[in-house]
């Protein structure tokens, strides 16, 4: 089978790994991929965003499935669009796709069928906001509508915070949209569920916990995630059976209802509060890093999985996972997630020799020359498997330093809450 990936982060390195380890796979092309992705496909650097472009490559290169990785085209329509076109894709439609295009789609799909989730008002202008500060206390969350790359949600702490972050959103920060949500803030414990989805059923697809916070002890600005691990302990089989319940099958229902089936990965992003689940958000493909952390544990051939869900057969494959740990900690450009320098040279990296518990997933690089050089805030996923999260993260840090990459930065307490104490 000839397949497509599209993307080129640290999600996608990892995708294209398990894509490379099935015996179903044939050719794989990256679009646009990174420097990972280069060793074990072909990368083909045209704008993902260029549907009509895309399917030329599609079609030169006689792909028979498209998978697709980043949020964006998910958004922009790209199943629509190839699905139109005869071609084979997995990934949920642009209807669908708003649960993580528009959080005031999603909460207003939250309010409707009764899903458990933090009070809230979309808001399009100052008055908007005004009204529901008068009714709130604080902290309170400012969250862009739009997509904005893991920056656009601002926890708030006074009336002065929540207007100047406000006011950014209105006066267009963030490209996607001028309107926000605004919304109370939830205490309790994040975790990161998620499934694989097609039009007739869906199946578990593992559990993580994500840090988004830059720095250590989770302070410091929102990132896309400075790392993870899997499984996460706080999702029990109860907890489990009561996010199925007034979570994921109230929404696949509404979208049903509204003849917009669901196919592809979701995340679905929680807050646990004493052991009840609150939907944060919804993220319409596979986390990043979460993807990095539930892939090295996965059984199951992941070609045949996706082959059966595109077939809407998911129903009648069993998914099977190693009973192993895992995390990943991200190595990052100095500076992220705020201005950081590019094309910076990663001298250590073609020396560095892995077990076979461990993997050097890239994100931001790129070939230059046949010497590798930053492309991105986050630059690598060093992840590990093991027995306990406290060797692993060990394991992890020890590889780190072997890399020596000056130019970057990690954080040193990945698994925090499950390794204290420990």
């Amino acid at each position: 089978m000839n397949i497509a990936l599209l993307g080129s982060g640290g999600r996608e390195h990892t995708l294209c790994q398990k894509i490379f380890d099935s015996k179903l796979s044939k050719n794989i092309i990256c679009i646009p991929g990174n420097a990972g992705t280069s060793k074990i496909a072909k990368n083909i650097n045209i704008d993902m965003l260029d549907f009509k472009k895309l399917l030329k490559v599609i079609k030169f290169y006689k792909i028979n499935l498209v998978i697709v990785g980043p949020e964006e085209p998910l958004v922009r329509g790209v199943v629509d669009f190839l699905l139109k076109n005869k071609i084979k894709v997995f990934g949920p439609n642009k209807y669908a796709a708003k649960l993580e295009g528009s959080k005031a789609f999603m909460k207003s799909l939250c309010k409707k069928n009764n899903i458990p989730t933090a009070e809230f008002k979309i808001c399009r202008n100052k008055n908007d906001v005004n009204n529901f500060l008068k009714k709130n206390i604080f902290p309170l969350v400012v969250k862009a509508d739009g997509l904005a790359a893991g920056k656009g949600v601002t926890i708030c702490r006074n009336k002065k915070q929540v207007l100047k972050v406000s006011d950014e959103i209105f006066k267009g920060k963030f490209k996607s949209s001028k309107k926000l949500v605004l919304e109370e803030f939830l205490e309790g414990e994040e975790a990161s569920y998620f499934l694989l989805v097609d039009k007739k059923s869906f199946k578990f697809f593992g559990s993580a916990q994500d840090h988004k916070k830059v720095g250590e002890k989770d302070t410091g600005p929102n990132t896309g995630g400075m790392g993870a691990y899997s499984p996460a302990k706080i999702v029990t089989q109860d907890l489990e059976k009561k996010i199925i319940k007034k979570i994921v099958s109230p929404t696949l229902k509404a979208l049903k209802q509204k003849r917009k089936n669901y196919t592809g990965f979701l995340y679905v992003g929680l807050m646990i509060k004493n052991n009840e689940p609150f939907l944060i958000e919804y993220n319409v493909r596979m986390g990043d890093p979460e993807c990095q952390v539930i892939l090295p544990r996965l059984n199951t051939d992941l070609v045949k999985i996706i082959s059966y869900a595109v077939k809407n057969k998911l129903n009648t494959i069993d998914i099977k996972w190693k009973k192993i740990k895992c995390m990943t900690i991200v190595l990052c450009s100095k500076g992220y997630p705020g201005k950081y320098k590019k094309f910076i040279k990663i001298n250590n990296l073609m020396n560095i020799k892995l077990k076979k518990n461990s993997f050097i997933f890239h994100a931001g690089t790129k070939y230059i020359n046949d010497d590798i050089f930053s492309n991105g805030g986050r630059v690598l996923n060093i992840t590990s498997v093991g027995k306990t999260f406290k060797k692993i993260r060990f394991n992890i840090i020890s590889i780190i330093k072997k890399i020596n990459w000056r130019s970057g930065f990690f954080r040193k307490d990945i698994g925090w809450r499950v390794i204290q104490n420990k």
